[in-house]
């Protein structure tokens, strides 16, 4: 059976019944949001009340689940782990990822595994044999109620889009690159990026192993934070000893202790709920005057779309006039580099990480190629294909996007490039996470603190100098999180839209571009989320509903310091709003 076929055949084993009625709804299938369903619980008896502080979570299809799981009433529970890929399109999981575990300990229902950019590699959610995620809003210039189908970023668009349209309260993705922050932005919701090491990555299919982060999506900060600090064991404490790149009990220890108090600013009660609204008011105030936030000027890049300028020189505004916070310009001079260093580290440890889908010890074998091959190299046999099945299964599993990526990342491994390129993108690596630790008033934990020296030189010449030993050090950064808002999808998913020629498809070197913003956070393993701000539309971007559009206002912060993060996230959320 050709690939095309199994995959026909495969999907309905993948889409079975939701829990919900929504999967019903003609909207919901637009939305093209999930790749499988949980089964709805047996009709057989009064099902049992939810357990206390339940609510519904949606997970990537990168990270495991049981592929098959009796509940004890016959139904299968289980849920295919196939990373969107034809490669692993009959893939039946043996594990559970560990962050699954955790979450369903704590009261989560998984309702189904979301759509997504083949093995987390896209920017739009639209590389995908599932069809592409979209995001639809009304088209304001007409009003016969058309609808436009937005993209939903990627990678973990099915993630945000199925927080955005209710399906589920909190949803799992995985960031690398931004793949949490960009649909958050896109689609107006909150996507949240812990510290590196955080959060464990057992069950999560790598695409790299340096710089991959499970995140969180939800509607607002305050779920969030719930999830990540609530409870009386919070994930930062919990150490994953399958997980290599889970942070021991010692360096966790070590971290806590080195941000003390700060930590417990930050995991303490939302600053925004109960209470008169002057009081709420005043309260979140004072969770953000004490603090000073920081301006990258190298972000301010001719790429970035005027409204969503004016949106953050907006946000800006409201914390130093309104607020009453510090806001200072930094300089960051390494980070107009991070996007190419990051385009050749991550493609190099990807072509590493995906070298074992080779339909021999993991991935589909397909006879029809196998049986090919043999017949045209049977002088080359033994390994089962003439040395060519390899290639053939790996050439119709894969898809252009992650191809494009492994030849990318093969060569940059190569003896005769690796000096060139991987070498010079781990130094600049370096220095941008020597950047990040420069500017911010807290040291990291995991260095050495008398490393603090800053090369003037290279300083932007709009950053002022309070003193000679570098610029203001800032407790946040406060930047955008995409370049741009959402574009339509048929501008960049080559199968919307109506014929080749009257397409405007976006090149993967424009797609990667969206990234500008979110990689160096991923480069210097640093906790950040995006919030949802409003825009004031030009004229020429009208169809999209002066009070509806939403761009991303990301906030960084230094490592291990993701609950004050989260606190601040959240009282500016609620002043945004």
């Amino acid at each position: 059976m050709s690939l095309n076929g199994r995959l026909t055949s495969l999907r309905p084993r993948l889409v079975v019944h939701h829990a919900t009625s929504l999967s019903l709804r003609p909207q919901r299938r637009c939305l093209n949001e999930f790749i499988s369903h949980a089964v709805a619980p047996s009709s057989e008896g009064i099902p049992p009340p939810p357990p206390p502080n339940s609510f519904r979570l949606a997970v990537k299809d990168n990270i495991a689940t049981y592929s098959s799981k009796d509940d004890g009433n016959n139904n299968n529970n289980g849920l295919p782990t196939t990373c969107a890929s034809g490669i692993l399109s009959s893939h039946d999981s043996p594990l559970e990822a560990t962050i699954v575990k955790q979450l369903v300990a704590r009261g989560a229902h998984v309702v189904g595994k979301t759509n997504l950019d083949e093995f987390g590699m896209g920017t739009h959610s639209v590389n995908t044999p599932h069809g592409a995620v979209a995001q639809l809003i009304n088209d304001n210039n007409n009003n016969d109620h058309t609808k436009i189908h937005l993209s939903a970023g990627g990678s973990s668009g099915g993630s945000a889009v199925a927080v955005q349209s209710g399906a589920a309260e909190v949803a799992l993705g995985t960031d690398t690159g931004g793949s949490v922050r960009l649909p958050a932005a896109y689609c107006g919701v909150v996507g949240f990026k812990p510290s590196y090491g955080m959060i464990s990555r057992y069950g999560v299919v790598p695409y790299a192993n340096s710089l991959d982060t499970v995140g969180l999506l939800a509607r607002d900060v305050r779920a969030v934070r719930e999830v990540v600090l609530g409870g009386d064991r919070p994930l930062h404490l919990e150490h994953d000893p399958r997980d290599p790149t889970s942070l021991s009990p010692a360096a966790r220890a070590r971290c806590t202790a080195a941000r003390g108090c700060y930590f417990d600013l930050g995991s303490r009660s939302s600053p925004s709920g109960g209470g008169g609204g002057g009081d709420v008011q005043e309260k979140t105030k004072e969770v953000l005057r004490p603090l000073t936030f920081g301006i990258p000027v190298e972000y301010n890049i001719s790429e970035l779309d005027g409204c969503v300028r004016e949106a953050w020189e907006d946000a800006a505004r409201v914390l130093r006039d309104e607020v009453g916070a510090r806001v200072v310009p930094v300089s960051l001079p390494s980070t107009r580099h991070a996007l190419s260093a990051y385009y050749v580290i991550a493609p190099a440890e990807a072509s590493s990480n995906l070298a074992k889908y080779d339909g021999v010890r993991y991935g589909i074998r397909q006879p029809d190629i196998e049986g090919k091959n043999n017949n045209t190299n049977n002088n080359n046999s033994s390994d089962g294909g003439g040395g060519v099945l390899y290639s053939g299964v790996r050439g119709e599993g894969f898809g252009p996007e992650v191809k494009r990526r492994i030849l990318l990342g093969s060569y940059t491994l190569s003896s005769e490039a690796m000096d060139n390129y991987f070498i010079q993108a781990q130094r600049v690596r370096q220095l941008v996470r020597q950047d990040f630790d420069r500017v911010f008033r807290l040291s990291n934990p995991l260095r050495d603190e008398d490393d603090q020296h800053f090369p003037l030189s290279e300083m932007d010449e709009a950053v002022v100098l309070e003193n000679k030993l570098g610029p203001a050090q800032v407790d946040f950064l406060l930047c955008p999180t995409a370049p741009t808002l959402p574009p339509r999808l048929e501008d960049v998913d080559g199968s919307e839209g109506g014929q080749e020629g009257e397409r405007k498809k976006e090149s993967p070197v424009d797609a990667y571009m969206n990234d500008v913003f979110t990689v160096p956070a991923s480069l210097a393993g640093l906790p950040a989320v995006s919030i949802p701000k409003g825009v004031r539309l030009p004229p020429e971007e009208a169809w999209r509903g002066q009070g509806q559009a939403r761009m991303g206002l990301q906030i960084i912060g230094q490592y291990w310091d993701d609950a004050r993060l989260l606190a601040a996230a959240e009282a500016l959320s609620a002043l945004l709003r």
